[in-house]
């Protein structure tokens, strides 16, 4: 379940995989090889600043194209 009150400028663990085009497994291994960056919410309930997510898809998309 997505939590309610996350702050602007921020995206929950499903957002995010949402945007990436991944499951949640994925984003946790993102986050465990450092290329992702936990900004807050809960251990449970992670946050992820947009503007990471955002470059991150543009790198994973540049990647592809190569």
């Amino acid at each position: 379940m997505e939590s309610q009150l996350i702050r602007p400028g921020h995206l929950t663990a499903h957002q995010t995989a949402r945007v990436l085009g991944i499951g949640l497994p994925a984003v946790r291994k993102l986050v465990e090889r450092g290329h992702l960056t936990r900004s807050g919410g809960s251990p449970r309930q992670p946050w992820y600043a947009a503007t990471d997510v955002a470059a991150l898809a543009a790198r994973r998309a540049q990647a592809a194209s190569a």
